[in-house]
């Protein structure tokens, strides 16, 4: 007993087919931020070829129609946020994952076709699909990290999956202007990133699996070892494909709804800096920083590289039994949103002469939100494994309703671009929003799974039982 216990423990220290799906899951989630972003660059040079590779199309579109293009993404991708947890449970993270992400690969790569058959029109109804499709992958990886990645290491394999998001982010940001410079022109930064998704795509529908009992290389040490983890986490004996989704305690339990409000704020504070700081930037200090492809992706850089050094520091306390996992999801959140809510107040009375100073904050508000990663954004596993990506799907449902309104609400707010009381208005609600979300889930925030992880069984007749992703 005691030598299967050693064997375990040393198996779950070593590489194993758990780290090379990880690895996955952040070339997933690169692509899918890449591909994200692309649009919001590429617009750039499609409306003005001067700037970039005169030899290709223009397009003459406003400043209204270019916002509703890049707004449209958004319009799908809410929608399919809480039907892909459940499909994901249904037919395993695999699938959704290696569907959404494929249509949306091959959607890019068409984008310039379209833009030249359509004009504005087909290219905002195609973001729209790309979003429905996108909205498949949060709640997928999160099916496929709970399924995959036994408990004591989802904080460290966690952060490694999600760094492709900011990772995605500083590739497309530093590598578009190159792409729409060069003789290939803007069309290449839609090839590139779509095409790169389909090699994903590729390796992910040969290696990538939606468990552990999926996956035949597997060995039967790492595989008992995963299993057995996970299986301390539930009560139930029932057949977790037996499992009927508790909406009602869900929406009843106050760790869940804390964790809404977190994700909610989270949100509200990242795409406010994403979409409004240029502006800042430009009309305020005088200063575009997108006029600097480096300058921009510096705050993403930071963020990817600070994730690492905040899960560097969660396994140091994590092997050392120096905090439970409640105070170090709290912990982590508070670095990540509460830090950064003192260098938006700061950020708020810099001056015009200060651009290195307004920079330097900038890089420390969105460096910092990397510990989040290791707070609410795997608080969904800790509550409820069987369920977790169905979670995700509804805090990512509702928190990116918060990303469209943020930007609205500086659009009320900001009348004057150049006047700084105006933007002051809007970092200390971002800050305020984000002192109350954090501070929500430090007193109803929970670590421990919940009773409704494992609700009793449905009766039904003549059924053939689901195949379950999380085995």
């Amino acid at each position: 007993m005691v030598k299967n216990r050693r064997f375990e423990e040393d198996a779950a220290y070593g590489l194993g087919v758990r780290h090379w799906q990880t690895f996955l899951f952040f070339f997933a989630l690169t692509v899918a931020y890449a591909q994200r972003v692309n649009l919001s660059v590429a617009l750039v040079a499609m409306t003005d070829a001067a700037a970039a590779n005169p030899a290709f199309p223009e397009y003459a579109w406003s400043e209204k129609t270019k916002s509703l293009i890049l707004s449209s993404f958004f319009w799908g991708y809410v929608l399919t946020q809480v039907p892909s947890g459940q499909l994901a449970r249904k037919f395993g993270g695999k699938i959704t994952l290696l569907v959404g992400l494929s249509i949306c690969s091959v959607l890019n790569v068409l984008t310039p076709i379209f833009a030249r058959w359509g004009d504005w029109q087909l290219v905002c109804a195609l973001r729209v699909v790309e979003g429905l499709c996108q909205g498949v992958v949060f709640p997928s990886v999160h099916t496929l990290i709970s399924a995959w990645v036994p408990p004591n290491e989802r904080p460290v394999l966690g952060t490694c999956a999600y760094a492709g998001n900011q990772f995605g982010t500083i590739v497309m940001m530093a590598t578009s202007g190159l792409l729409a410079s060069s003789s290939a022109g803007w069309p290449s930064i839609f090839y590139v990133s779509g095409g790169v998704g389909c090699l994903w795509a590729i390796l992910f529908f040969i290696w990538g699996a939606s468990s552990p009992a999926h996956y035949k290389k597997i060995s039967v040490e790492e595989r008992k070892m995963i299993e057995l983890a996970q299986a301390s986490e539930s009560v139930s004996e029932q057949p977790k494909e037996k499992l009927h989704t508790p909406w009602l305690s869900f929406f009843t339990s106050p760790a869940f709804l804390a964790l809404i409000v977190a994700h909610s704020a989270n949100n509200w504070g990242f795409w406010t800096l994403l979409t409004e700081i240029p502006s800042y930037m430009k009309n305020v200090l005088g200063k575009d920083i997108k006029s600097n492809a480096l300058l921009s992706a510096l705050p993403y850089f930071a963020m990817f590289c600070m994730s690492f050094v905040f899960s560097a520091i969660a396994m140091q306390l994590n092997k050392r039994n120096c905090i439970s996992t409640v105070a170090s999801r709290k912990l982590f959140n508070s670095m990540g949103m509460w830090v950064s809510m003192c260098s938006l107040i700061g950020l708020a009375y810099v001056t015009a002469d200060q651009s290195t100073l307004a920079v330097a904050l900038l890089t420390v508000t969105v460096g910092f939100n990397g510990a989040c990663y290791l707070g609410f954004q795997i608080n969904h596993i800790d509550l409820s494994p069987n369920f977790a990506g169905i979670l995700m799907g509804i805090t990512n449902c509702v928190s990116n309703i918060m990303s469209i309104i943020a930007p609205l609400l500086v659009g009320f707010i900001v009348t004057n671009e150049h006047d700084v009381e105006q933007w002051r208005i809007v970092f200390f609600i971002a800050a305020a929003i984000y002192l109350v979300g954090n501070g929500l889930f430090v007193i109803f925030g929970r670590a421990s799974v919940q009773p409704w992880n494992d609700p009793p069984a449905k009766p039904r007749r003549n059924s053939t039982p689901q195949v379950e992703s999380q085995h």
